[in-house]
């Protein structure tokens, strides 16, 4: 069989997100996500996502987190006369680990998923799923940059690659690489906003087909703390 050329799709679109974390008890913490993702030209959506986990911090470097995502799949072709959107549960288990070198924050994220996709036949949505693992690790760069009415704001850089595992996967064990650069300010105790740039460099099934995708990233994320004063007595 001969080798097929690569073949890169390029794309553009736009992520915007509120994430929040609840704190109810020392240690423990509620993590979400709504994100709404569409492409930029035409105006279609792409994904659709609310991810839910539940977080403990083990001390004050690493943390562990189990959670469950909900996606929405539209088409790959933002052109495509095709409507289908297709649901996907992926249940996770992560793993952080936070170093402090002076003013600079790195991140470490380990995160293990098992995706589960709805069966499709002759474009429409049938009962059962298939599955696949994917298996992903973000290092992450946090550094303050300047104060703005006497809040910080910092520079965000992070990198992540991700890989496929299973019986189903036979042309692309790696699945994508993802590099970003934001900025991230804090607006209040409970508020912050952050904007960036991701680039998304995907490979697809076929092994030789890509997806090359520039994503302008806007996110508003809400802490909120529900602990009672005995919890933090304790």
């Amino acid at each position: 069989m001969l080798a097929q050329n690569k073949q890169v799709t390029h794309q553009q679109l736009i992520w915007l997100g509120y994430h929040n974390t609840v704190e109810w008890h020392s240690g423990w913490s509620v993590n979400s996500e709504i994100e709404e993702r569409r492409y930029f030209n035409p105006d279609k959506q792409h994904q659709f996502l609310v991810r839910s986990q539940l977080k403990y911090t083990l001390g004050a470097s690493w943390s562990v987190a189990a959670g469950l995502a909900y996606f929405l799949q539209s088409p790959q072709n933002p052109k495509a006369t095709e409507t289908l959107v297709v649901p996907e549960l992926r249940p996770h288990l992560q793993l952080d680990y936070r170093q402090q070198i002076h003013k600079l924050t790195i991140t470490h994220r380990y995160r293990a998923e098992k995706r589960f996709f709805r069966n499709v036949v002759n474009e429409e949505l049938t009962k059962g799923y298939n599955s696949n693992y994917r298996f992903r690790y973000r290092i992450g760069l946090e550094l303050p940059v300047a104060n703005i009415k006497q809040q910080p704001l910092k520079l965000k850089i992070n990198d992540e690659i991700m890989f496929n595992a299973g019986k189903r996967i036979a042309n692309n064990s790696f699945d994508q690489n993802r590099i970003y650069g934001g900025l991230n300010y804090t607006l209040n105790q409970q508020v912050t906003v952050e904007a960036g740039y991701l680039k998304w460099f995907q490979q697809r099934a076929s092994g030789f087909e890509y997806y090359d995708r520039d994503i302008v990233r806007l996110v508003v994320t809400h802490n909120i703390s529900v602990k009672s004063k005995k919890n933090e007595d304790n």
